[in-house]
């Protein structure tokens, strides 16, 4: 392998795919990148098994071939190296870099013990905006709960029918779901996945700031997603990740259709209440909250027998029944966080019953949570 690479989109495709690196003491190649000269690309790929991450930058190839080695080691050499371009020479499993005034030389491990990154064969395939797809998913990442006893609610379910995609997480307390509209539908009928949610982190992670389009490949234990290349037809980074097996929880039924009480708030200032009584709320991070109708008031109490308590009150637009209930302040924060509107409408369902918070004036995210049950 001999070829020559600008710095800067070297180090850029090191950083995307060293995420997919794994600290491993049985299998030391997986803390390895696998780098792979061919035609006029350099191909940067990592795995951790689970989840594969391939990036391609531009390059002056003269002859092509592959090596791998240590990637966070190789990130730290070449933030150190000043120059903007650099040549890459393998010879006898070790990688050359040279410079203008330098040649370091670093020991590899041949491309051949290096796992193959299995690619995701389907006709299944829809294409989707990189930001709408990063930001909806970024709005119930923090939901899902890892779990052994219950893989399915650790990832993330995608179910996809004729005119969008839906998207939600749970953790047995608390449950979000996001619904991102789809202009073109490719498929005859509706079908459903659950995608582990570290490939959901790296989705957000990578393509959040990435202004084109993401291909989406479907089959039935993997899933990619796939960038292309601004300058020339090719892809640009490729995440391939295994599914979850097992049969997500029917979900919607524990959405309520109604509510006993509704208010309309001020997502800040319900917010900012939320985590000053948070400073008192206890182990079990309690915070009671007192709805009354006739003086359209929330009260926001809670109480920690070692500091003291806090109490205020929130003009808000009520209808329904007076209600005073509990939550966890944390997941109610998750979901507040997660509303991009200025309003947001929270729904009662008595005491005991799930609690609703969406965005006003917007039906396309919702979020349930679950009370603190008294005694």
């Amino acid at each position: 392998m001999k070829l020559a690479i600008l710095k800067e989109n070297f180090l850029t495709s090191l950083n995307i795919v060293n995420r997919a690196t794994s600290r491993s003491i049985t299998l030391p190649i997986l803390n390895n990148v696998l780098l792979s000269a061919e035609k006029s690309f350099l191909q940067l790929a990592a795995t951790d098994l689970e989840l594969g991450i391939k990036c391609w930058s531009l390059a002056k190839v003269e002859r092509e071939g592959a090596i791998t080695v240590p990637a966070k080691f190789l990130i730290s050499l070449l933030s150190f190296i000043p120059d903007d371009k650099i040549n890459l020479e393998v010879k006898n499993n070790i990688l050359s870099l040279e410079g203008e005034n330098y040649k370091n030389q670093l020991k590899g491990i041949r491309a051949e013990d290096f796992p193959i990154i299995p690619g995701v064969k389907s006709d299944k395939s829809l294409e989707i905006k990189s930001q709408t797809l990063a930001e909806g998913l970024s709005q119930v990442i923090d939901t899902a709960s890892p779990s052994q006893a219950r893989p399915e609610i650790s990832g993330v379910y995608f179910s996809l029918a004729k005119d969008s995609i839906e998207i939600a997480a749970t953790d047995s307390f608390r449950l979000a779901e996001k619904k991102i509209p789809l202009a073109k539908f490719p498929f005859e009928q509706r079908f459903s996945l659950i995608v582990l949610q570290k490939t959901i982190r790296e989705i957000i992670n990578i393509f959040s700031e990435n202004p084109g389009r993401l291909k989406i490949y479907f089959s039935p234990n993997q899933i990619m997603f796939e960038s292309k290349m601004a300058e020339v037809s090719h892809p640009q980074v490729q995440i391939v990740s295994r599914l979850i097996e097992g049969e997500y929880p029917n979900y919607k039924e524990i959405i309520p259709k109604e509510f006993k009480t509704q208010l309309i708030l001020q997502k800040q200032e319900f917010l900012n209440q939320i985590k000053t009584a948070s400073l008192f709320s206890g182990k079990i991070n309690e915070i009671k909250l007192r709805i009354d109708p006739k003086q359209g008031v929330l009260e926001i109490f809670a109480q920690n027998p070692d500091l003291g308590q806090s109490r205020s009150q929130l003009k808000s637009k009520i209808k329904g029944d007076k209600i005073e209930t509990s939550f966890n302040y944390r997941f109610l924060v998750g979901g507040l966080v997660n509303i991009k509107s200025r309003e947001v409408i929270f729904e009662l369902n008595g005491e005991e019953g799930p609690g609703v918070l969406k965005p006003a004036g917007d039906e396309s995210f919702i979020y349930v949570v679950m009370p603190i049950k008294s005694g």
